[in-house]
């Protein structure tokens, strides 16, 4: 079964011109386009067909060059439309060759409904449709998402690609770190080892005997995990990080408490708390300014 076109729409507060220009315009192009390094245009054949080349660098060392070809033509209700058809001889390429087009409705006078539909063809036969369809597809089709929501950003805000990304990046490393840090605390020494010292915690602050403590110890790293694997599944994260901040700070009262003596011990909880509140601060400071994918609709309508 072929799978279905990419297809990506934006609602974008600024007039067509503007938007077209952010879009058309080879140096703006790739400050908000993750999918591009660069694109340089080349010569203008007949029917005013432009070529250009583009480039994909990906880190460390590899980099996809490939060609491309694009014409835009104006409607009568004043839309306008780019076609574009593409593709690279790179072997290790996940695209062959591909055709879609750029499409500008206006929608007042400054608004803009930015549309993008494209496929293409993959290498490697039955194992380059299977790879396509389950990871690279979906990837591309998000970039894609992603990037018309940071061209958004940029045109209605004045917030910059290059800021955005970091910004993103940022949020996006914070984040991990705090579902790995709940998620490893919660499975390791509370699940699979039981270690002494995280019962003897609760023995030490709580009235409770030591095979009772152990069944909260069990409780409170199945919480653990559940809080850690939040991080990953729900979308707005300001208040999972205010949440973190305050867990961290009351865990780490308790710890000092319960066993005084781990103040004077390496990396002990005032210091890996007190960094992690911090990273904390750091990750709910950056979730409030973040392009999103989910911005953008990602089916067609139907007329």
């Amino acid at each position: 079964m072929k799978p279905k076109p990419i297809y990506v729409e934006i609602d974008i507060n600024r007039a067509l011109d503007d938007v077209w220009t952010y879009t058309q315009e080879p140096t703006k192009h790739v400050e908000w386009d993750i999918r591009f390094s660069s694109i340089h245009y080349e010569e203008i054949l007949d029917d005013d067909v432009q070529t250009f080349t583009y480039k994909r660098n990906i880190p460390p060392l590899l980099e996809i060059i490939g060609w491309g070809k694009t014409k835009g033509s104006v409607d009568r209700d004043g839309k306008k439309t780019s076609s574009l058809h593409f593709g690279t001889d790179y072997s290790f390429s996940p695209i062959r060759e591909g055709r879609g087009y750029w499409k500008y409705e206006p929608k007042g006078e400054n608004k803009t409904l930015f549309i993008t539909q494209y496929d293409y063809d993959v290498p490697l036969g039955k194992f380059g449709m299977l790879l396509d369809n389950y990871f690279f597809r979906p990837l591309l089709g998000w970039s894609t998402a992603l990037s018309f929501d940071v061209l958004r950003r940029w045109l209605e805000k004045g917030e910059s690609p290059q800021t955005q990304y970091r910004n993103f990046i940022i949020h996006w490393i914070v984040t991990f770190l705090f579902a790995f840090i709940w998620i490893y605390h919660g499975l390791v020494p509370k699940l699979i080892t039981q270690h002494p010292l995280e019962v003897q915690m609760i023995t030490d602050v709580l009235p409770v005997s030591y095979a009772h403590a152990k069944i909260l110890t069990v409780i409170a790293g199945v919480g653990e995990i559940a809080f850690g694997l939040s991080f990953l599944f729900i979308q707005r994260k300001g208040k999972l990080f205010i949440i973190a901040l305050l867990l961290l700070f009351a865990l780490g009262i308790a710890a000092i408490v319960g066993i005084p003596s781990l103040m004077t011990a390496p990396f002990n909880p005032f210091t890996f708390n007190t960094s992690l509140i911090i990273l904390a601060l750091i990750g709910w400071l950056s979730s409030a300014h973040l392009p999103s994918a989910k911005k953008c609709r990602r089916v067609k309508k139907r007329k």
